[in-house]
């Protein structure tokens, strides 16, 4: 969704003055008020193709992480919760995007399901279960720059239907709402609520589509070698889901596509060597921090 050019705005306003026309008005007829009035509809249509701000994002973001965590409370666990925090700001930094509105920010959830969860804007929500399944930090690593790859492609903002958006926009960028009724909060509630359902629904029932994993996948590899982590923890996270499946089909096993094909896109696109003098540090401190 784009803000409409240049030449479709002279469209919009040709085919609204053609409507003055065909109503029996002539241009030089026209009020100052009712070209101004012209000029707004212009402006409102084009406010309701725009795409989400990063400040709007943020804002759906922390909602969706909201309603997460009424279904799985955050465990309270302060050391592990500074030490998530430590490998995904990590990682972040060596993405193409280091910041965002108002932050990443990583939290475990305290529930033995195997699960991840990138709410738009910057949240990272990592189950207790996913932590128990991971060996090392680099595979801990993995999966949350796979998470990041998702906040960054704006997977999770994609899950809102557009035209939910579209009329949200028009309601808040329409002349007449400069002073909201109360028929007009109750629809934008109503709207908003909608579009976060819409990103929840996908994070946890429908998951992203094929195209979606495969590029956080490849993201998260570039991801981990920028960070200095071994990406072959991609490999062993993804095998943490194969040995998972075996017991279990709930999850993220239930919300990504199969494990064989993910693996197999990782190793087509090819796994880097990296210095590896780091790992026993590593895999001692996630020894000490991980319960």
């Amino acid at each position: 969704m784009m803000f409409p050019s240049p030449s479709a705005a002279r469209r919009m306003i040709c085919l609204l003055l053609a409507c003055l026309s065909l109503a029996g008005c002539r241009l030089e007829d026209l009020t100052p008020q009712q070209i101004g009035m012209i000029a707004s509809s212009v402006q409102t249509i084009g406010k309701a193709s725009r795409p989400v701000s990063d400040e709007e994002e943020y804002y759906i973001g922390r909602a969706v992480a909201a309603q997460l965590t009424a279904t799985y409370p955050l465990y309270r666990n302060k050391r592990l919760t500074e030490y998530l925090n430590l490998v995904g700001q990590t990682l972040a930094l060596h993405t193409e995007q280091p910041t965002t509105f108002g932050g990443y920010h990583f939290a475990v959830l305290d529930t033995p399901e195997i699960n991840a969860f990138a709410c738009p804007g910057g949240t990272v929500l990592i189950t207790r279960g996913m932590v128990a399944s991971v060996k090392n930090e680099d595979e801990l690593a993995a999966v949350l720059a796979h998470e990041l790859g998702h906040v960054i492609h704006r997977d999770g903002i994609a899950a809102i239907q557009s035209s939910r958006w579209s009329q949200a926009l028009l309601i808040i960028g329409s002349q007449a709402a400069r002073e909201f009724s109360s028929k007009d909060t109750a629809q934008l509630v109503s709207l908003f609520q909608g579009s976060i359902d819409d990103v929840v629904k996908t994070l946890v029932v429908n998951g992203y589509g094929r195209d979606q994993e495969k590029k956080a996948d490849l993201a998260a590899l570039g991801y981990l070698v920028a960070a200095g982590y071994d990406p072959q923890g991609l490999v062993g996270y993804l095998d943490r889901l194969q040995e998972a499946g075996r017991g279990s089909k709930g999850g993220i096993l239930a919300t990504h596509p199969g494990t064989d094909e993910r693996l197999e896109n990782v190793r087509e696109a090819g796994v880097p060597s990296v210095d590896r003098s780091g790992f026993p540090r590593r895999s001692k401190r996630f020894a000490e921090m991980v319960p």
